[in-house]
């Protein structure tokens, strides 16, 4: 018996344009390529009036940032970007919350995919928009507040600035005597970033903070007296005497997912009930200091990635010119010695090509691990490019830098994970030392020199130490 006839998809491009969510394909700078009917019938234009336009020209003006400082990076870097709320402006004027989903195709024309998806049901963050913004309008004072620190913050190029000016919009916000910002490290311990902390004495110590109670509760911690302090946190009743610090206030640090990033605590010299929309503005600069705080840690990592390569972690070229250029001004200043050591991995050709490209990448990143583990803590370790790694020695002479080519040479000899013994894999060394009293030398004429010797030991036999003076 045949299955009951149910209702017939009759093509790719019907199931397109009517799906159950907004589809448009946009160019890497955000002109419109191509909607679905489904995204004209939720904001009302004509499909003429989206094509051709720039999709974050629809949105509004804190959309429009969060689309410029976040989505983009974000998409840039990974290649997609999930779950982003943005508020697009319709045909007749009002905001349409949406969730979008987006996806970069590379190719000879790249292409942004992007489904849409109505989020008018987010009920919560509608609410928690609408009393942001009635705070925000409560009090010239308090939008003064946050328009400066908005400015603050988008200034801030590291996350010790941004913790500074968060210090500080926070102190004037409550008009509290002292305001400190802890920043969560990599063991998930609280650790002041910026401001002033009457407690920093007992961070060491085994205690709860309200700082630690904010993060734990996702919500402020409103202590308005001795009293309570000395109720809820007995051990830090004489710091607090000590400091003539009589009321506590800590809220939480959280990014857009809701994950911990650290917390502001404001400290009062005198009994303080707190105000809810002054509470509110408070969580208004968290919110706004956690974007930026997301935005400086994003651009670290894309400046880290501009400057390492991304297989080993290594400086690549560029970090690498920089610091040997660092370190050739410092010997030309003092005069010490300046060694720069250049090695090709003997056998790479044979097991990249015999064991695969996987295997190839897993002998560079045990090498760079291996050259890490032997030189010198200053030195600086780079992949020139391929199987050719150079390593900067400021204050080296030749038996110094002989002795760390030796290691060197030794511990790239060492068996490989995942490399049969039938393979030898070694290096080939050049050690290029420049002594400043000899004359001046460029750069690349040094590395020039550390590679001519590289090949000078490649061709003796491989598995050797060349050293030139220059």
């Amino acid at each position: 018996m045949e299955p009951p006839a149910g209702p017939r998809e009759d093509s790719y491009e019907d199931l397109y344009e009517h799906a159950p969510c907004g589809y448009l394909s946009c160019t890497p700078d955000g002109r419109i390529l191509k909607v679905n009917e489904t995204l004209l019938a939720w904001t009302g234009y004509e499909r003429a009036e989206l094509v051709g336009g720039r999709f974050p020209d629809f949105l509004d003006v804190g959309s429009r940032l969060f689309y410029e400082t976040r989505y983009l990076p974000v998409l840039r870097l990974r290649g997609e970007a999930r779950e982003i709320a943005l508020n697009v402006r319709v045909a007749d004027g009002a905001l349409l919350p949406v969730l979008v989903n987006s996806v970069l195709l590379d190719g000879d024309t790249p292409v942004v995919r992007t489904a849409v998806f109505d989020a008018t049901m987010r009920q919560d963050y509608e609410r928690e928009l609408l009393a942001a913004r009635r705070a925000a309008e409560a009090s010239e004072t308090r939008v003064r507040i946050l328009q400066d620190a908005s400015s603050a913050f988008s200034r801030a190029g590291s996350e010790e600035e941004l913790a500074q000016a968060l210090a500080a919009s926070a102190r004037e916000s409550l008009d509290a005597t002292q305001a400190a910002v802890l920043l969560l490290d990599e063991s998930g311990v609280l650790r002041p970033a910026g401001g002033d902390d009457p407690f920093a004495e007992l961070r060491s110590a085994m205690l709860r903070f309200p700082a630690n109670d904010a993060l734990d509760s996702r919500g402020p911690i409103m202590l308005q007296d001795l009293r309570q302090i000395e109720a809820h946190y007995p051990a830090l009743l004489g710091a607090a005497r000590d400091a003539h610090i009589e009321a506590i206030c800590a809220t939480p640090l959280l990014d857009q997912t809701g994950t911990p990033l650290g917390a502001i605590s404001c400290y009062f010299g005198r009994h303080r009930v707190f105000d809810p929309q002054n509470v509110e503005l408070q969580a208004a600069l968290a919110r706004q200091a956690a974007e930026v705080l997301g935005r400086v840690r994003l651009e670290e990592r894309l400046r880290r990635m501009a400057l390492h390569d991304q297989l080993t972690g290594l400086a690549n070229r560029q970090l690498l010119a920089e610091r040997l250029g660092q370190a050739m001004t410092s010997a030309t200043r003092t005069g010490a010695p300046l060694a720069l050591i250049f090695l090709d991995i003997d056998g790479f050709k044979a097991v990249n090509d015999g064991l695969g490209h996987a295997v190839g990448d897993s002998v560079l990143r045990q090498v760079a691990d291996r050259l890490r583990g032997v030189v010198r803590g200053g030195d600086t370790i780079g992949r020139f490019g391929g199987d050719e790694f150079v390593v900067v020695c400021a204050d080296a002479d030749e038996a110094a830098a002989q002795a760390i080519a030796v290691r060197i040479s030794d511990a790239v000899r060492e068996p490989l994970a995942g490399v049969p013994t039938t393979f030898s894999v070694t290096a080939s060394i050049g050690i290029a030392v420049h002594h400043p009293s000899n004359g001046s030398v460029t750069p690349e004429g040094l590395l020039i020199t550390a590679d001519a010797a590289m090949y000078l030991s490649k061709d003796a036999g491989k598995d050797r130490i060349t050293a030139v003076g220059i």
